[in-house]
C-alpha cells in the first residue's frame, strides 16, 4: 500500500477531491468508485467519499496506479529572467499565471514554462506529497500577484533555500495599492491567521476559530498617498498564505482589485478598473553559501499604468 500523511494545507479537504488531485490518471468518479470498494483506509478504516480530511490523517491506497503525471514543457509561455548561476533561477514572475499544475491546469503554469528551457529541473523536489508538480519551487506567489521568485536548480540548492525560507532568515518587500486614505506613515499588523470553514481562504483568527491558527506578521510603509488611494511597500515577517491581502483588508484598506478579500465586484467601464489584485513581489534578500543575494522585479505595466491614471485624476 502507498501511505499519504495530510498535510495542514490539504485538511478539510474532501477524501475524494483530494484524491483526484493526488491521481490525475482518475477522474473523481473512478476514485469514489475505489473508496466504496474499501481500496482507500483513513487511519487503517473505511470511510466515506465526503470524509473531510484531518492533519496528520494517514491516507493508505491500494490497487492505485502511482505512475506520475509527466508534466509537459511549454515553451509558449516566456518568463523574464532576472539572475541565474549553477544554483538558482530568479524571475519576474507575471501576474495571471499559476506557479505550478493542478487538476484543472495541467501546462499553463510558470513550472511548464521554467522546463522548457530548464528541463534537468523537472528531477529537483522533495519527498512531499506531489512535490514532483512543483520541482524547484521553494515559495509561490498568488496567480494574480506579480514580482520576485526564487527557482533552485538543484536539489542541494533546493534544501538550502528551503530552510532559509523555514527559519525566516530572508527579506520579503512587497508593493500593494490599497483603498483608501491611510491614517498611519507606517505600522505592524500583527493579527494570527486561521483558514475559513470551508478552507478556501484565510480570516483573521478569533478566539472560537475551529481550525489551526497561526502567527502572522505585516509591516508597512506609505510610499505615496493620493486620493482615496495609497501605495504601500510591505514587508511581511511571516509567510502565510494570503497574509498580505488578508491583513490590510482587515484595517479597513484591501487591496485594488481583491475580489476575495476587498470589493466584489467592478465595473469594466470604471476608468480604475483592474484585472487583478495590485500586489507585486518587489524584492528578495538573502544570504546563500555566504553570498548576499538581493534582486528585485520592476513593477509591471498595469501596475505602473493604474498609478498614472490615479496621478492625472489628482
Amino acid at each position: 500500500m502507498e501511505k499519504i500523511i495530510i498535510e495542514f494545507e490539504n485538511s478539510g479537504k474532501r477524501i475524494d477531491k483530494f484524491l483526484a488531485e493526488e491521481f490525475f490518471l482518475y477522474s473523481r468518479g473512478e476514485i469514489v468508485k475505489k473508496i466504496k470498494e474499501g481500496n482507500v483506509l483513513v487511519n487503517g478504516e473505511s470511510v466515506k467519499p465526503k470524509y473531510k480530511l484531518e492533519k496528520n490523517d494517514e491516507i493508505e491506497v491500494k490497487n492505485f496506479s502511482f505512475q506520475q503525471k509527466r508534466l509537459l514543457p511549454n515553451a509558449k509561455i516566456k518568463i523574464e529572467s532576472i539572475f541565474e548561476n549553477e544554483n538558482i533561477l530568479v524571475i519576474n514572475k507575471p501576474a495571471g499565471l499559476q506557479v505550478h499544475p493542478s487538476s484543472c491546469n495541467q501546462i499553463d503554469t510558470l513550472t511548464n514554462a521554467i522546463l522548457s528551457v530548464y528541463p534537468d529541473i523537472s528531477d529537483v523536489y522533495d519527498k512531499s506529497v506531489d512535490a514532483y508538480l512543483r520541482p524547484g519551487i521553494v515559495h509561490r506567489l498568488d496567480k494574480d500577484t506579480s514580482g520576485v521568485m526564487v527557482i533552485a536548480k538543484n536539489k542541494k540548492t533546493l534544501e538550502q533555500l528551503k530552510k532559509i525560507f523555514k527559519d525566516r532568515n530572508i527579506e520579503k518587500k512587497y508593493l500593494a495599492v490599497v483603498e483608501g486614505n491611510m491614517e498611519n506613515e507606517s505600522g505592524i499588523i500583527d493579527k494570527p491567521l486561521a483558514r475559513s470553514a470551508g478552507f478556501s481562504k484565510q480570516l483573521i483568527a478569533r478566539e472560537n476559530t475551529k481550525t489551526k491558527v497561526r502567527e502572522a506578521v505585516t509591516n508597512y510603509e506609505v510610499v505615496e498617498q493620493l486620493e482615496n488611494f495609497a501605495l504601500l511597500s510591505v514587508s511581511p515577517k511571516t509567510g502565510r498564505m494570503h497574509q498580505i491581502r488578508v491583513h490590510l483588508a482587515s484595517i479597513g484598506h484591501p487591496i485594488v482589485g481583491d475580489l476575495v478579500y476587498g470589493k466584489k465586484t467592478q465595473k469594466k467601464s470604471d476608468k480604475f478598473f483592474v484585472k487583478r489584485q495590485l500586489l507585486h513581489a518587489k524584492s528578495l534578500a538573502f544570504e546563500l553559501d555566504g553570498k548576499h543575494c538581493d534582486f528585485e522585479a520592476k513593477m509591471p505595466k498595469d501596475f505602473a499604468g493604474f498609478l498614472a491614471r490615479l496621478k492625472e485624476k489628482s
